[in-house]
């Protein structure tokens, strides 16, 4: 058994898993989980520069969880950055300032390793209660990753859309205007042209929603009066319930969306475009099954992640 922490830097959120690993019994039991919202990409789609307030947010982070992995007695750490640090021409000042706070390298990983990672996290959990092959989506702030297999990832491809980007490039009104989701939605539906031709989404027998956005969406769909993991991870929704989960989130106005009392406070501004992107991509799994001769009836969400995958990876190293 091996104690080890990951950490997932992504565009809108930085986490911290804290784990005892023991890849022999299979078992992962935590010891403490933490989510920042520091949004590292803001501005990144349009500058390619990650902002100076940006990085020193996410530092700050990094300094607070160096504590942590010090209080618990840490053996091993892997940092992974994702999306917005791929996209900025600046990277090395935050790998530089990542390896200052807490004494390691920072991976900034390609989609690819993202996608595996994520896979290997949800299907660690769930790949004993249903039935593959599994399309994981993991929906993040900059990027989306679409991966299938049942034992292992067989198909996987990234997509630059994500809640923050498209808030930042499209949704600037309150709530947006019918021209401004056209917009979106067009970026959404041309990435999926381009990963279907890479994944056969129509193979897909058990769909998994990962991240912040798709669990508060499960929240929403589920009428829940706080955020409750133990309700959220594992949760089976009918495919109508998710899209109309989506189709009313991204209808309503910033100040609805605040008050609802399971959505974090620093997703209030970017959830809209997380279901959009959410709800299209449902819709294009949903038709291509079809048109495979399938049905897809039911969506499920995993609070288990690329944190995990990427603990599981420093235990099996």
């Amino acid at each position: 058994m091996t104690r080890v922490a990951a950490i997932d830097c992504g565009t809108n959120s930085i986490r911290l898993l804290v784990a005892d690993v023991d890849p022999a019994a299979g078992t992962l039991v935590d010891l403490e989980r933490s989510n920042e919202v520091v949004r590292l990409g803001q501005g990144v789609d349009r500058t390619g520069l990650l902002a100076p307030e940006a990085l020193e947010r996410t530092l700050s982070a990094t300094r607070r969880y160096h504590e942590v992995c010090q209080r618990l007695g840490v053996e091993a750490v892997r940092f992974v950055a994702t999306s917005a640090t791929r996209d900025a021409r600046n990277r090395e000042d935050f790998v530089a300032g990542v390896r200052d706070a807490l004494g390691v390298e920072p991976e900034v990983v390609a989609g690819d390793e993202e996608a595996r990672l994520s896979f290997r996290g949800a299907t660690g959990v769930l790949a004993s209660r249903y039935d593959g092959p599994f399309l994981v989506v993991d929906l993040g702030g900059g990027s989306t990753e679409l991966v299938l297999g049942t034992d292992a990832p067989e198909a996987a491809v990234s997509m630059d859309v994500g809640s923050v980007r498209l808030t930042e490039r499209h949704l600037h009104d309150d709530p947006p205007t019918p021209a401004q989701v056209a917009a979106a939605d067009a970026d959404v539906r041309a990435a999926l042209d381009a990963a279907a031709a890479v994944v056969p989404l129509g193979r897909t027998v058990t769909l998994v929603g990962l991240a912040g956005s798709v669990t508060t969406l499960t929240a929403h769909a589920l009428g829940l009066d706080h955020y409750d993991r133990t309700r959220i991870d594992g949760a089976v929704l009918g495919v109508d319930d998710v899209l109309a989960s989506c189709e009313d989130m991204l209808a309503r106005t910033r100040e609805q969306r605040a008050a609802l009392p399971y959505l974090h406070p620093g997703r209030v501004d970017v959830i809209g475009a997380g279901a959009l992107v959410w709800r299209e991509v449902v819709r294009r799994v949903r038709g291509e099954v079809a048109a495979a001769g399938g049905e897809l009836t039911h969506v499920v969400t995993s609070e288990h992640d690329i944190l995990d995958g990427i603990a599981w990876s420093i235990a099996e190293r």
